[in-house]
């Protein structure tokens, strides 16, 4: 890896955001490495739009790395496992729906979605390591080691994992909890600064630290 280390944060459906950030960071698919901490889908007004940008980026470049959120997690249990429609469709989950012309009949029966697009939501890993950073979209659970962190943690974590100083022997990039900035602490890094809210949305440069926002 010769060239940058780039993290995304949250996007949830603000396509024209992305683009303008994708344009003010200069990515470099044959070089930089680009990771986004997950939750694309459901709240924002182009949720369809961020799944084809990230599509495209992936198959520009081996060097792009899309995680999964607790949003896709929870679009993915609901429309392939037939289960959780209330927590799906409480989080927003028709927002997503009406992007791709989807009803809830539709959805229940597990129809109308792209193929290509759900082979993408379906292919997200949980987390990214690099020698020095772990990517993840929530947090790890203090006291456990990497290798046994709980799916559900590395996608819901909370407070419990942002208010502790346990070092998991990389400093941890995430998104999940909204906050007005980036927080930046010696053992990790938020970078969901509530785009979908009316915040910026987040790209941090690593080791610099350097952050673009649109």
């Amino acid at each position: 890896m010769t060239g940058r280390v780039l993290a995304i944060g949250d996007i949830h459906g603000c396509n024209d955001l992305l683009k303008q950030l994708l344009g003010r960071i200069a990515f470099d698919p044959l070089a930089d490495t680009l990771v986004f901490v997950g939750d694309y889908l459901d709240r924002g007004p182009d949720i369809r739009g961020v799944v084809e940008t990230l599509i495209a980026l992936k198959q520009s470049s081996p060097n792009v790395i899309c995680l999964k959120g607790n949003h896709e997690a929870m679009f993915l249990d609901y429309y392939r496992e037939g289960r959780g429609e209330a927590l799906f469709l409480f989080n927003s989950g028709m927002s997503t729906l009406d992007s791709y012309g989807i009803t809830i009949a539709e959805a229940r029966k597990g129809t109308g979605f792209p193929e290509e697009h759900l082979r993408f939501l379906a292919s997200l890993p949980l987390t990214y390591e690099t020698d020095r950073y772990l990517f993840c979209h929530a947090g790890l659970r203090p006291g456990i080691p990497r290798s046994e962190q709980s799916s559900a943690d590395l996608l819901w974590i909370r407070y419990e994992f942002i208010d502790s100083d346990w070092d998991f022997g990389r400093r941890v990039v995430f998104g999940h909890t909204p906050g007005a900035e980036p927080l930046i602490e010696k053992g990790k890094i938020c970078i969901d600064t509530g785009a979908v809210y009316g915040g910026p949305l987040t790209c941090i440069e690593l080791p610099s630290l350097r952050i673009t926002q649109v």
